[in-house]
């Protein structure tokens, strides 16, 4: 039966097993690896994963890098506090952002927030955009370059709403990719967060190829699916940078019949994006609203690592195209009775 409706990827997922922090050790979070030949699942450690791989084969990796997203200011005259979540830089000149505002229904267009003790940035709504959306204007007097410093400054690590506590230290380095390099995520690629440096170098001596790209991943991953028919489901654009040099990499892996694997679901969107009518990658910079549920054909990578996803997710909807629904799902079974720890700070799997 072809899988295309939302209750599908529907199951019960016991509130317990939501990760509220990182493993001690990076590599040292468990992975499940499921076999879509064998139908065969082993139950291992994220540093294991050396021994899956060998020479000439490709780890596609995404670089980008969360920024500190989440801001809190006073509204003028009420001093009400009003949390504003930024999504996407609009205009630089003007510093125009995207965001979110929480709770909206007090912030309407000619609002003015104040950021900081001593209100040291102000912004004024400029439009509404949906119904928790709104443009901002920063009204800054320094340079650009001071006004992100600002930003980030006043800025915290924007975990996921499901973490009910206040991010830390910690959640400033661990809510990060040892490799990310090019800011402008809002939330963490989070297959990539149980590589540490050590496993990177095991790797690299046993001869893996690494390819760079870049997805900026925003909060329409996480967006609700909420029509049944998952055909009119509709995936919010994301920014896409895919390098020659990257393609190149990829590709040689492929015409050499090596084990390409997709780092998380970021990577294998992006990559599936930017596919030439030989089944080969193409270097790319632009958008991606590419959504992707069973069923799919796979045009790039022939094994993936991911983290385990919540019910009805977008994300476990793309897992289930690559692994095969109803071996997805009873890996899932297993993973809730062996009970790995699920989403951003949870365990992985690989799917070979």
């Amino acid at each position: 039966m072809i899988k295309r409706k939302l209750s599908q990827f529907n199951f019960e997922l016991p509130e317990e097993l939501l990760a509220e922090r990182p493993a001690y050790n990076r590599d040292e979070s468990r992975l499940m690896v499921v076999n879509r030949k064998t139908g065969e699942i082993e139950h291992r450690q994220f540093k294991d994963l050396v021994d899956y791989f060998g020479e000439g084969d490709v780890m596609i990796f995404n670089d980008t890098k969360v920024f500190p997203a989440r801001m809190y200011g006073n509204k003028e005259k009420t001093g009400a506090r009003i949390e504003v979540f930024l999504l996407r830089e609009l205009n630089k000149e003007n510093l125009l952002w995207d965001v979110l505002v929480d709770p909206a229904r007090k912030i309407r267009i000619g609002n003015k927030l104040y950021f900081g003790e001593d209100d040291s940035l102000v912004a004024e709504v400029i439009d509404n955009t949906t119904s928790r959306g709104r443009t901002l204007r920063f009204l800054y007097d320094g340079s650009y370059e001071e006004f992100r410093e600002k930003l980030t400054e006043l800025g915290e690590t924007p975990l996921p709403k499901y973490i009910k506590r206040e991010p830390d230290a910690e959640d400033e380095e661990r809510y990060q990719t040892i490799y990310a390099k090019t800011e402008g995520a809002v939330a963490a690629p989070t297959a990539g967060l149980h590589f540490s440096r050590e496993l990177m170098k095991r790797l690299e001596i046993k001869g893996l190829e690494f390819a760079n790209l870049t997805l900026h991943i925003g909060l329409g991953t996480f967006r609700p699916v909420e029509v049944e028919d998952l055909s009119k489901h509709k995936m919010d654009s994301e920014e896409v940078i895919i390098s020659e040099e990257t393609t190149n990499t990829i590709n040689t892996g492929i015409k050499e019949k090596r084990r390409v694997c997709a780092i998380g679901t970021t990577s294998m969107r992006a990559i599936e994006t930017s596919v030439t009518t030989q089944g080969l990658m193409t270097p790319f910079t632009g958008w991606t609203n590419k959504f992707i549920y069973p069923p799919y054909d796979f045009n790039i990578a022939n094994c993936m690592i991911t983290n385990f996803h919540t019910p009805k997710s977008t994300l476990l909807m793309m897992v289930s195209a690559f692994g095969g629904h109803d071996l997805i799902m009873n890996a899932y079974e297993e993973a809730i009775k062996e009970k790995y720890n699920f989403f951003t700070y949870g365990d992985a799997m690989l799917i070979l």
